[in-house]
């Protein structure tokens, strides 16, 4: 079991961080009041404003950001401004006994998946995945739930996931208990093969993505199953995947079919439809905490992420 992080009280400080691309400062800033609302201080990465081609500053002044607000000890959240690419470069460095000694929540995702899985593995800390500052809190179509997902910082408390929420697809039924790990799919492919690959052995795998036409996703899902990460896993959480629409061929499979192919025929339960992703609403989750997937009933219990 992956130790949980303090709950967040009112008056606590959080870090900001850029841990991958430049995030958009104009959004980020619009962001802030919405912090300032839960009645959170602020400390704002050094290098969180910086550039350096495609990524938000070097390797170096990104993982130095990480590292700062890991080792201070009046941070008691990391909440990231935005994903993008770059995380992966400097995950072999990170300081995971930062973390072990001093767990603290670690919230976002996309390119963030990497953390998750890094620092989940590493240092056995529970993490978030969620909407970031930049990327959608900024944003004039950050929706009301998006919001309210926050709350789960501050009280442990057991997150339902049903239809009233967003219409659900079973595409096998059962049901099945074990962590919830994951995040985005395309940053999960990317880590086979190194010491930070998923584990995926008894736990329910959360696959989400954006811009990945059907092939795209077929060749990924097909690398997760030549790894045995599909075998391994006990049922999965399909998050949102948009923008999937094929631009580069006329004839297609459709993404559930793609989805079917690979997942329909495991004998275990999946669910597809979950608005947990690059997506509004995007309905935060904690990950590795037990949860439980009923594919039949189409609900998803998560324990809570915080003590």
């Amino acid at each position: 079991m992956r130790t949980r992080p303090t709950r967040l009280q009112k008056g606590d400080t959080i870090g900001i961080i850029a841990p991958s691309s430049p995030p958009n400062i104009e959004n980020l800033n619009r962001s802030l009041a919405f912090l300032d609302q839960l009645g959170l201080n602020v400390k704002m990465g050094k290098h969180v404003e910086k550039i350096h081609g495609y990524l938000a500053g070097t390797d170096d002044e990104r993982l130095g950001d990480l590292h700062d607000m890991l080792s201070d000890p009046n941070v008691k959240a990391i909440i990231c401004a935005g994903g993008g690419f770059g995380a992966a470069r400097y995950a072999d460095r990170i300081d995971f006994q930062l973390m072990t000694e001093q767990p603290k929540i670690l919230w976002g995702y996309s390119d963030i998946t990497y953390l998750h899985t890094t620092i989940g593995q590493f240092a056995n800390v529970v993490t978030f995945h969620g909407p970031m500052l930049a990327s959608d809190v900024g944003k004039d179509t950050f929706q009301e739930l998006s919001g309210r997902m926050f709350g789960q910082l501050f009280e442990p408390i057991e997150l339902h996931y049903t239809e009233d929420i967003s219409p659900l697809t079973t595409l096998s039924g059962g049901m099945a208990q074990g962590e919830l790990v994951g995040g985005n799919l395309s940053l999960l492919v990317s880590a086979l093969g190194s010491k930070y690959e998923i584990d995926t052995r008894g736990q329910l795998l959360l696959i989400e993505d954006v811009n990945e036409e059907p092939y795209k996703v077929d060749s990924m899902l097909n690398q997760l199953r030549l790894a045995g990460k599909l075998h391994d896993a006990v049922g999965f959480v399909i998050g949102d995947f948009s923008k999937t629409e094929p631009k580069k061929r006329k004839t297609t499979l459709t993404l559930e079919e793609v989805l079917n192919h690979y997942l329909g025929d495991l004998g275990k339960p999946v669910v597809s439809g979950f608005k947990i992703g690059h997506c509004q609403p995007h309905f935060a989750v904690p990950l590795g905490v037990e949860a439980r997937l009923d594919a039949d009933a189409k609900t998803l219990t998560i324990l809570p992420g915080v003590k």
